[in-house]
Parts: C-alpha cells; sequence; structure tokens
C-alpha cells in the first residue's frame, strides 16, 4: 500500500466487509488477456467469505482455470465539508491554497479493503447449506421462516463458493469534527 498513513486494522477490514452490502469480485480471463470484474452478494464467516453462483457460465469456466481472485469492498463514500464558505472564499484569495483545496476540498473521504484469496466450489452439502443460509441471513433476514423450502428445492441449481483470505488490505480516508485528516488509524 503506498499510503501507509491511511492503511487501517484488519479488524476494521473485516468489519467493513460485513457492513457494506456487496464486493466487487475479480478474475482472470486468460483467453481474452484481461480481468473480469462482477458485484457479488458476498457474507464472512471468520477468514472465510462465501458467495453464491450458477452452476454455469463465465464465472465458473474462470475459476475452474484459475481460482486466484481478488475482491474490493467499498463502505462510505462522501465529499467532506472541511470549510465553511467564508473560509473557502479566504482560501480562494491565496495563491497558495491550491495543495489545501486539492487535499482538503476536492477530494473524497472513503473506506475500502481489498481481498485476495482462492476461490473453490463448496463439496461438502452441510458446509453449502450453512453458506448460504448465512448469504440469506444478511440479505433476507425477514424471510428465513423460508428457508428449508428454497434449500429443498434449489440446492441442486445453485453452486457456492468459498474464499479463505490469503491477504487483507483495509484503507480509509476521513476527516474529524475540526477538518483534519484521521491518518494512522486514528478512529475518533
Amino acid at each position: 500500500m503506498r499510503r501507509k498513513d491511511r492503511e487501517m486494522s484488519r479488524d476494521f477490514g473485516l468489519d467493513l466487509i460485513d457492513r457494506v452490502p456487496y464486493g466487487v469480485l475479480s478474475l482472470v480471463d486468460e483467453d481474452r488477456d484481461r480481468a473480469y470484474s462482477l458485484p457479488l452478494s458476498l457474507v464472512r464467516e471468520g477468514e472465510v467469505l462465501y458467495f453464491h453462483s450458477a452452476q454455469a457460465g463465465r464465472k465458473v469456466d474462470l475459476l475452474a482455470k484459475n481460482p486466484q481472485v481478488g475482491i474490493s469492498f467499498v463502505g462510505q463514500v462522501q465529499v467532506p465539508e472541511n470549510f465553511t464558505p467564508e473560509e473557502l472564499e479566504a482560501l480562494a484569495q491565496d495563491k497558495q491554497a491550491g495543495v489545501k483545496l486539492i487535499s482538503s476540498v476536492f477530494t473524497t473521504e472513503f473506506e475500502s479493503v481489498f481481498v485476495e484469496g482462492e476461490a473453490s466450489p463448496v463439496a461438502d452439502r452441510e458446509e453449502k447449506i450453512h453458506a448460504l443460509y448465512l448469504i440469506c441471513k444478511k440479505y433476507t433476514p425477514d424471510k428465513l421462516a423460508y428457508f428449508d423450502l428454497a434449500i429443498s428445492s434449489g440446492l441442486p441449481r445453485v453452486q457456492v463458493y468459498r474464499v479463505d483470505i490469503q491477504s487483507l488490505t483495509a484503507k480509509r480516508k476521513k476527516y474529524d469534527a475540526s477538518g483534519k485528516e484521521m491518518k494512522w488509524g486514528r478512529m475518533e
């Protein structure tokens, strides 16, 4: 990571994975000599990520050829309001204020995490059901009363993949109430 001053802890990254609605899975498409990325509904349990899939398709084919994956998760992103309109007008009068404008006005606050790992199809029936339960619990918690019925008809048609987290890098840019960037994992 180039900006070590914005690096966050592993726990921060794991929490972010749990909070965001989706991640973007990136695969290698060697036949086309390019990357292939797609958003997925993912869930985490410990150091494992799970996602579901159809049993056939481009993603399934690519994972069979090369199971190495990268997954990006992005949390809150917003433009900070570090200056009042009056302060911005004063900055605009200062010819030396360009760097301050770039770093504190024309910027975004963000939080993100990038995971690398190896995706493998879940073969064990109980693990597959457990992973699907975790996915449903995250995305459709009010429908869990119907989970068993859905599993009884849907399990043969769905593939579940697990990604054991091999590396995780979390990063954040955020300002405190006084407009000072909170660096080196500072949380308050």
